[in-house]
């Protein structure tokens, strides 16, 4: 299977976004993806869809995002809001009542994508009961491989600022899916830079927002003196084929 990956959209139909047009971001990825890989299987976006959660900018960004020509799989973000999410985009028939988590299944391997919205805050999280859920869905996976997609990386990434509080409980969490071998890489977004390394044993990679591009974290910098770094934005193409996994990272401005 080949599926792309997107990430931290921020779409804002009405202005800027730190200085970036996340509009046009948004209609040059599309371009781009409808002419270079219109064949992929399907696409996820990892959290972070708009910028302010805002009615009429879900409503934008799921018609620009129905041009598509696959299935797309969007995920909560920091930045999005749970309820107008559901009402706008697409939720799987499969997905928590309480919660935008889902599976999607595979003959081969079942990606499991997660909520890790904490309402009211820019700390991610996963409560007992998303934890709980997690759970059974992978012991019901039986001796698939598990790809897990989510906003929140569950772990430090020698970025200073995004490390700040950046997942609640990530000891917790770390440690229970330690003790499923099956889980092979954990997607995630919100840092909007691109970090791949293992933790307990899992690969892991995160990747740079399809707009604003957060700044290396050297020369040292705080959220005060943020500039959106001038570099271009990419989204992911993955391929997964039982245990194996490459992904390439595309540029597209």
């Amino acid at each position: 299977m080949n599926l792309l990956w997107l990430t931290d959209l921020h779409f804002c139909s009405e202005e800027k976004v730190a200085g970036v047009d996340t509009k046009a971001c948004l209609e040059a990825a599309l371009r781009h993806i409808n002419q270079h890989y219109a064949d992929a299987d399907l696409c996820i976006l990892s959290g972070d869809m708009v910028d302010k959660g805002q009615a009429g900018d879900y409503q934008e960004l799921r018609s620009r995002l129905d041009t598509l020509p696959m299935p797309w799989y969007p995920l909560t973000g920091n930045h999005d809001d749970r309820s107008l999410f559901r009402e706008f985009l697409p939720v799987p028939d499969n997905a928590m009542d309480t919660h935008i988590q889902y599976v999607l299944p595979t003959p081969e391997y079942d990606i499991i994508c997660l909520d890790t919205l904490q309402e009211g805050s820019s700390q991610g999280e996963i409560c007992e009961l998303r934890m709980a859920w997690l759970i059974q869905q992978i012991e019901a996976a039986g001796d698939k491989p598990i790809y897990l997609f989510m906003h929140h990386p569950p772990m430090t990434l020698d970025l200073p600022m995004q490390d700040l509080d950046s997942f609640k409980d990530r000891e917790i969490f770390l440690r229970t899916i330690a003790g499923y071998p099956k889980i092979k890489t954990i997607f995630a977004g919100h840092v909007h830079r691109a970090v791949c390394g293992q933790v307990a044993g899992i690969a892991y990679a995160t990747m740079k927002s399809l707009s604003v591009q957060a700044p290396p974290p050297y020369p040292a910098w705080t959220w005060d003196s943020f500039k959106a770094a001038d570099e271009a934005p990419n989204y992911g193409v993955v391929s997964l084929s039982g245990n194996s996994v490459n992904i390439q990272f595309v540029e597209f401005l």
